[in-house]
């Protein structure tokens, strides 16, 4: 199935509504390819809370720029549009949840 993939033009509104984990990867990040799974299970674990969405850094270089992304994975939590956490790595799931429960 997969997470929704948003872009440069709509980062903003993707981001504006509720609490909403970006998952900042690239198609060649081994580490990425290990988180990926792993959200995509968090996400339907969380259904309901928050929204957990992926943005390609090579395809959408204006965002993660805009961002000062500079390591992959990094995840960014978003609370109605404004950055409340950051965790970058591929952390395992219990790290993963702790980040996520901190803001629910």
């Amino acid at each position: 199935m997969g997470l929704p993939e948003i872009n440069d033009s709509n980062f903003k509104t993707e981001t504006d509504n509720g609490l909403v984990l970006i998952d900042f990867w690239a198609e060649w990040c081994g580490p990425c390819r290990m988180v990926g799974p792993v959200l995509e299970e968090l996400s339907k674990e969380y259904t309901g809370k928050v929204s957990i969405k992926k943005l390609n850094v090579d395809d959408n270089q204006q965002t993660a720029q805009a961002l000062g992304i500079q390591s992959i994975p990094t995840l960014l939590l978003y609370k109605n549009g404004q950055i409340v956490d950051k965790a970058i790595g591929a952390l395992p799931k219990s790290q993963l949840k702790n980040f996520i429960d901190r803001h629910i």
